[in-house]
């Protein structure tokens, strides 16, 4: 039996076109019950729904063989006890440093409104730059209009939100996609068949 986590919402919905095109199906009817492990059309293949930061955890502790995650929170995990075998190149987006105008990041104690702490943290200290780092879990952008930071750290796509809040992206911190990623025991005792749903997978990106 092979357990496959996925994350919900935006990175589902572009997954399942690709995981069908390797083979995989589940039926609307399993996506939309209230079950927890979600039948496919493989009996050897079992599939769990759950949140995005989830997934990698789930993965680690083996409680699923693979899963598929942004790489924004494998980064925040730490990925320790799983393999990132491959980049799927869906959904993708960059994250980064904004602010309402560079000046802003020219504090002596730079204040970062984010939900990225580990990756924030990673990325200043690199530069040397002393932080104090709040942890928000949405509506970042409001952060610096009501002066509760100099700047955020955040996933950007098109930029409209942070241009329809006076802000903009000024510092790039890393590209983000989703990545398969596999529990490092699995991967050994169950080698012959995470390397064929990976071939699979890779063959139709």
């Amino acid at each position: 039996m092979l357990t496959i986590a996925l994350s919900k919402g935006r990175i589902l919905q572009k997954t399942l076109p690709l995981l069908k095109k390797a083979g995989l199906e589940i039926a609307d009817k399993e996506l939309n019950s209230r079950k927890l492990i979600l039948d496919t059309n493989l009996d050897e293949v079992k599939v769990i729904v759950i949140r995005a930061t989830d997934v990698p955890v789930f993965v680690q502790h083996g409680a699923a063989d693979m899963g598929i995650a942004g790489k924004d929170v494998l980064l925040e995990h730490g990925a320790n006890g799983l393999f990132e075998l491959l980049d799927l190149n869906i959904a993708q987006c960059k994250l980064m440093v904004a602010a309402s105008d560079k000046e802003k990041l020219k504090q002596d104690t730079l204040k970062i409104a984010t939900k990225y702490v580990n990756s924030a943290k990673r990325y200043f200290d690199a530069k040397n730059q002393q932080t104090e780092i709040i942890k928000l879990y949405g509506a970042m952008e409001l952060a610096p209009v009501v002066g509760l930071a100099h700047c955020i750290v955040d996933l950007v796509d098109t930029g409209n939100t942070l241009k329809a809040n006076g802000l903009i992206p000024l510092e790039h911190i890393e590209n983000i996609s989703s990545r398969l990623v596999v529990n490092a025991a699995s991967f050994k005792t169950k080698n012959a068949q995470i390397k064929t749903w990976i071939e699979s997978i890779e063959k139709n990106l």
